[in-house]
């Protein structure tokens, strides 16, 4: 019988996993050549002309000059938690073989990703 490759394949451990993504820099600059292989493409005109705006954390169009996020457009678009909080939770999502429950998964970010909802259920709670 052949041997699974999805199902034995080599995982990342969590010092590895600190190594590569532990800082909000390392993350952002994964999310970057994610999002963006070839460099920096503008979104609302397609040129592949701009600049950083270190100022606001903004990339700028040359041509159009549109600003945006390098998480506009994602999964990450209008969240409030570090890129690292982020990526620690898809890692323990993806590293788990059976799977994580969200109360793990909060223990493990340090409570983390609790939902704006559940927070302000329990400030307003007596």
């Amino acid at each position: 019988m052949a041997r699974n490759a999805i199902q034995f394949q080599k995982g990342l451990s969590e010092v590895a996993f600190q190594g590569n993504y532990g800082t909000e820099a390392q993350c952002e600059t994964v999310l970057e050549t994610m999002r963006w292989p070839h460099g920096f493409v503008c979104p609302e005109c397609g040129a592949a002309k701009g600049h950083r705006l270190d100022s606001r954390n903004l990339y700028q169009c040359a041509s159009c000059r549109r600003q945006t996020s390098l998480t506009a457009g994602t999964i990450f678009e209008h969240t409030k938690l570090p890129l690292s909080i982020w990526f620690r939770g898809m890692y323990h999502l993806t590293q788990s073989k059976n799977g994580v429950s969200a109360m793990e998964l909060m223990r493990r970010t340090s409570g983390s990703l609790r939902s704006r909802a559940q927070q302000d259920k329990a400030t307003l709670s007596f």
